[in-house]
């Protein structure tokens, strides 16, 4: 049997999938994100008059997965049981890390997507008057669990 996309009636147009029919299962997934930028922007982290950039990039991480329906047309709404975000100083930038978990007929690999690229896109956002080259890298899928596809593990 070939795969197709699935978010495709047979007549081409988008839709959503219907997951009626589908058992609440305990998913997982992780995701990672890059945020790049000089040295001097990383010693300044901690006088940012905004506040601490992390922190305020790790909430909005989170709130951001709460809100992946309301960003992504055909994605459904799940309740999420839990989302992390963690961030992680580097010598060239900042890891950002985010895991999330849903009791759910449907996985939650959108929702951890959307948290490190929000978390990302804020960190630039509190940054960005320092340099205006930071850049946001590697935005992806490390792992998922559960549901009809199975596990999935990044290949490195």
């Amino acid at each position: 049997m070939a795969r197709r996309l699935s978010h495709y009636d047979d007549s081409g147009r988008a839709s959503m999938v219907d997951v009626s029919a589908k058992a609440a299962t305990r998913r997982q997934a992780e995701a990672t994100a890059f945020v790049a930028m000089q040295p001097a922007v990383l010693r300044a982290l901690p006088k940012n008059p905004k506040g601490d950039p992390l922190e305020v990039a790790r909430l909005a991480g989170i709130m951001a997965a709460k809100r992946t329906a309301e960003l992504i047309p055909m994605c459904h709404p799940l309740p999420l049981s839990h989302v992390d975000v963690r961030m992680r100083l580097c010598e060239n930038g900042v890891t950002i890390a985010s895991k999330v978990a849903t009791t759910a007929v449907t996985g939650v690999e959108m929702e951890a997507l959307v948290a490190v690229s929000i978390a990302a896109l804020t960190v630039y956002d509190m940054c960005k008057a320092l340099d205006k080259g930071i850049e946001i890298r590697h935005v992806v899928l490390e792992r998922k669990s559960g549901g009809k596809s199975g596990d999935y593990r990044r290949k490195k």
